[in-house]
């Protein structure tokens, strides 16, 4: 119960479980900071306390000179254990794992793309066993939004070797997308491998993903391994946390 004394805390709590709610439903706009002081009969300074941290929690954000919305999205699921799965990723003859995922959700995926030759990062020319001193792989990079909103950075490396003059190397690689043509081209990945760290976003990773200082992303450094311990792809996962839930299930005794 919000009282004259609460603090921004419980000012923030309240607030947030409206949101959970449906009292203020995503993509609303809140009401302004004097409204809301009257409604939870606290000061104005307290409210604004409190929508800071809704803010660094991903849960609110700022339009200048229009006032505080609720974030239109919800925080989605990454299911590592499904998601990479052959009949997941063509679903309704969508270009990958994440299309599918956001099109059962009924969200709309638009994603800005650019490919071509490149140069790898030298932890990635590592496990792909390439140079990183020439243009060795394919560099796919694409920022991603979906309902118009940014959700992440995905930037995939394939050795030339295997890409060169396949779809792979193509701005639309088609139906299930690159993890597809790679099995059909002999590289089925059948084992994957993700090293995942919190950190700080960049400024222009910021600036995309319309992210305040206090928020962080997960990285996620993504390998594919084939059959024949073969690292055939590296693609590294730029991603809000407030913006994703990870999950993962695999066997208790991998032995």
């Amino acid at each position: 119960m919000i009282t004259s004394g609460s603090s921004y805390r419980d000012v923030a709590d309240t607030i947030r479980r409206a949101i959970h709610e449906g009292v203020y439903p995503r993509g609303s706009l809140l009401p302004n900071e004097d409204q809301l002081a009257a409604e939870l009969h606290v000061n104005r300074a307290t409210v604004n306390k409190a929508l800071r941290i809704l803010k660094s929690e991903g849960l609110v954000y700022v339009h200048m000179g229009v006032g505080t919305y609720v974030h239109k999205l919800p925080p989605l699921l990454r299911d590592a254990a499904v998601r990479h799965s052959r009949a997941h990723r063509e679903r309704g003859g969508v270009r990958g794992s994440l299309a599918s995922e956001l099109a059962q959700l009924g969200y709309e995926l638009t994603s800005a793309n650019m490919v071509g030759p490149g140069r790898p990062p030298a932890d990635v020319a590592e496990v792909l066993g390439v140079d990183p001193d020439t243009d060795s792989v394919i560099v796919r990079a694409r920022r991603m939004k979906a309902e118009d909103v940014p959700i992440q950075i995905a930037i995939s490396y394939i050795p030339r070797t295997i890409a060169d003059g396949t779809p792979i190397a193509e701005l639309d690689p088609g139906v299930g997308g690159i993890s597809s043509r790679l099995a059909e081209l002999g590289y089925a990945q059948v084992e994957l491998e993700e090293n995942i760290r919190v950190r700080p976003p960049t400024p222009d990773e910021a600036r995309f993903l319309r992210m305040i200082p206090d928020q962080w992303v997960y990285e996620i450094f993504h390998i594919g391994w084939t059959a024949s311990d073969q690292a055939v792809k590296v693609t590294t996962y730029v991603m809000p946390t407030y913006q994703w839930n990870l999950r993962y299930r695999y066997p208790a005794d991998p032995s």
